[in-house]
């Protein structure tokens, strides 16, 4: 059991924790949340001794091994399944021991040992720890590659398998789906759902929190408060909480009032003083409930694009990759105005490659790429620090900005746009280096609002973002007049902001003929045609979808800032085609909302249905064989009885769910 009691904290002259408390329990997985810059990763530190405590105590099992994914880029020439393996620390003192032992001559110390390096599992370590790479989507001639010859993404991927690999009691995993893929990402999900020690994730991915996490502790205003459940029923305890406090904090203002006025009419009269200065003293004594307050205060919104070419972009065999070597081939495609894309596939196929070339910081290996007149593109890097100076501030990137790309403006109008983003005061001048993974995904937010751009590409724009500036960045795509091409692994955020799917797969570029669970359903299926040497699922096509090109687009119907013919006017602010915008926009986040409990049960329930079936089949099997006692046989019909009990009712839950959502589809 970790028993925090009254810890206090400080990093420089900040106050990370003040006086705070929470217990954890063995085999407790638990999520750790709070808005950037409220202490989370130093209270991972404190815990693994990095950082001691200013006040109060930590008590940890001395006998616990901690597991946690180092932070700094790995320099080594030791092959990947290697620098795995060193992660298994009883493996690598038994070897220690075993060599120490050898070189000692010592019979006894060798056998000893060998004792030792059996219980850690030495026979299949190398097995389990090439597990863990196929399983983070490394492929089979990368398993003994050097580290040294992997980018820095794949090196983080590597210092992950490393942690997991830890026989660990307590497991500490901050932000570890940063660099992962859809694919992995769910790999990753039921690995952890399988981890039977302390499990402690730093997570600003509300799908993936609700999936493995069953306990969430929640850092805000230097204290620690323990929520039983998942993120989503974090959120409603938070809101009753917030509720009520409000509630108590609106009575105890009346209260302070009316004592106030009291004391502000009658102290100067003799007759009255007695009471006044006892209300004094009973105002002095009140314990003050703070105000209300919340994180989600942060919004803000993609200004109206001052026009809407269409087509937006238009690809004729297009090439993309590096050098020689071309990754994706024969892209013919246009982009429409307004279209809402998510790009899937597994990392290497090309997601990022695509984007960017289309953004233009690759060039096209072959074919050609049509703009539409007034083609503006706002670009949001998977590194971002792509397009930041470490030296320099947040305003003099927004003046350098305005300057070379405009619009124009003065210095005061720039520090006004500044602070939306929450860069106030000499935050400005700070240097960029000096700023936190989510301040300056912030900053390339602003930038990117800044530009006014009609086609937004978005590779992986929320990896360093909070749940709250995921929350606005989904809204404001929502209500963004423009397109959007997205390539994440938030799923909320795909579901929320994305119409249709394209699918990189094996160098083509093709519709994705179904959802987010759809997409899920087909990798766990290709998984299984991979373990089992099958021939691998072709992923579900539109009807008629023999090549990768878009169905003909509907008649258009134009949107302030564009003619009928598609050449770009002046926007009108208010028009009735941007309304209508905004509340199908609106229309579509609410209805993402309102279904996401229920698609999240279907996808438990598909995952049931899945687990049942396989101890379905084999039981099945072992009732043929007839080799086992007659009460097991007799224990097996029965548990196939319960199976198919279960079987039934959850698909009749399933129906229900469905047609609950596509009722609120209807409706929406």
């Amino acid at each position: 059991m970790i028993n925090l009691r009254n810890i206090t904290l400080r990093r420089g002259v900040k106050v990370v924790l003040q006086n705070a408390n929470v217990t954890l329990q063995p085999g407790e997985k638990v999520g750790l949340i709070g808005r950037n810059g409220a202490g989370k990763s130093s209270l991972f530190s404190l815990m693994t001794n990095r950082l001691q405590a200013d006040g109060g105590d930590v008590e940890i099992p001395p006998r616990w091994r901690v597991g946690e994914v180092a932070q700094e880029m790995p320099e080594t020439e030791d092959g990947a399944t290697d620098f795995v393996l060193q992660g298994d620390l009883p493996l690598v003192a038994a070897q220690a021991e075993l060599h120490a032992a050898e070189a000692s001559g010592d019979g006894n110390a060798m056998a000893h040992a060998h004792m030792a390096l059996d219980e850690a599992g030495a026979f299949d370590a190398p097995a389990r720890a090439q597990a863990l790479l196929l399983g983070l989507g490394f492929k089979n001639e990368q398993l003994d590659a050097p580290v040294n010859s992997f980018s820095g993404g794949w090196r983080m991927r590597l210092q992950l398998a490393r942690a997991l690999m830890c026989p660990a009691e307590l497991l500490l995993l901050d932000e570890p789906t940063n660099h992962l893929d859809l694919d992995a990402l769910v790999w990753l999900e039921a690995w952890l759902k399988r981890f039977d020690g302390l499990l402690l994730i730093i997570s600003h991915d509300r799908e993936f929190l609700d999936a493995i996490t069953k306990v969430t502790v929640h850092l805000d205003e230097q204290t620690l408060t323990r929520y039983g459940g998942n993120y989503s029923a974090f959120e409603e305890m938070r809101a009753e909480r917030m509720t009520l406090a409000a509630a108590a904090f609106g009575k105890q203002q009346d209260r302070i009032n009316h004592l106030q006025k009291f004391i502000d009419r009658f102290k100067a009269k003799a007759s009255k003083a007695k009471q006044a200065q006892s209300r004094v003293k009973a105002l002095a004594r009140m314990e003050k409930l703070a105000p209300v307050l919340t994180s989600s205060d942060f919004q803000f919104e993609f200004r109206e694009p001052l026009s809407l070419p269409n087509p937006m972009l238009s690809f004729d065999k297009l090439a993309c990759g590096y050098g020689n070597n071309a990754i994706v081939k024969d892209f013919s495609r246009s982009v429409l105005a307004g279209q809402r894309i998510g790009i899937l596939g597994a990392n290497g196929q090309g997601k990022s490659t695509l984007v960017k070339t289309i953004a233009k910081a690759l060039v096209p290996l072959g074919g050609h790429a049509t703009e539409g007149k007034g083609l503006v593109i706002g670009y949001f890097a998977q590194q971002e620090l792509d397009v930041l100076s470490l030296d320099d501030g947040p305003l003099m990137h927004m003046v350098r900005l305005a300057r070379d790309v405009g619009p124009p403006a003065r210095e005061q109008e720039l520090r006004d746009f500044l602070g939306r983003f929450r860069f106030i005061g000499e935050m400005v001048q700070q240097a960029v280096g000096s700023l936190s993974g989510g301040e300056k995904a912030r900053l390339v937010l602003a930038m990117l609002v800044w530009q006014r751009p009609n086609l937004l590409l978005m590779d992986e724009p929320t990896n360093h973002l909070d749940l709250t500036t995921r929350e606005a960045l989904s809204m404001a795509l929502n209500e963004f007049e423009g397109t959007v091409m997205l390539v994440s692994h938030d799923r909320a955020l795909l579901r929320e902001t994305c119409d249709e799917f394209w699918l990189v797969a094996k160098g083509q570029v093709q519709p994705f003929d179904g959802d987010l669970d759809d997409y899920q359903k087909w990798l766990l299926d290709v998984s299984r045609a991979a373990a089992r040497g099958q021939p691998l699922p072709d992923p579900p096509k539109a009807a008629g979808a023999t090549v990768p090109e878009l169905p003909a687009a509907p008649a258009y119907v134009p949107r302030s800032g564009q003619a009928k013919g598609g050449a770009p006017v002046p926007a009108k602010a208010g028009s009735a085609p941007r309304d209508d915008r905004k509340d199908a926009a609106r229309s579509r986040s609410l209805i993402a909302n309102q279904t996401r409990p229920l698609r999240m049960e279907v996808q438990e329930i598909d995952a049931r249905l899945v687990k049942l079936g396989a101890e379905k089949t084999d039981l099945e099997a072992q009732l043929s064989a007839g080799k086992r006692s007659p009460g097991a046989m007799a224990e097996a019909g029965r548990r196939l009885n319960h199976i198919a009990t279960e079987v039934t009712a959850l698909e009749e839950r399933w129906l229900v769910l469905q047609s609950e959502i596509e009722a609120i589809n209807a409706a929406g």
